[in-house]
């Protein structure tokens, strides 16, 4: 997922932060079996706070990111 997320946004301004799950005890038990989950938030996006809106896990879901990366 993180491949084809570079190459999908790689013009448009953004920053990528890797999490390993299974290091996070909290994460473990909402992410588990949802690995690898994506996450995107704006950066002057007040309301989502924190990791931002879940767009898809398991695959990238190019429709998803693509209406994130338009609003």
């Amino acid at each position: 997922m993180k491949d084809a997320l570079a190459l999908l946004v790689r013009d448009v301004p953004h920053q990528t932060v890797v999490l390993d799950v299974d290091q996070d005890p909290a994460l473990l038990s909402l992410y588990d079996e949802l690995v690898p989950v994506l996450f995107a938030r704006k950066s002057n996006d007040q309301e989502t706070g924190g990791a931002g809106r879940e767009l898809c896990h398991y695959f990238l879901d190019i429709d998803k990111v693509k209406a994130f990366c338009d609003e």
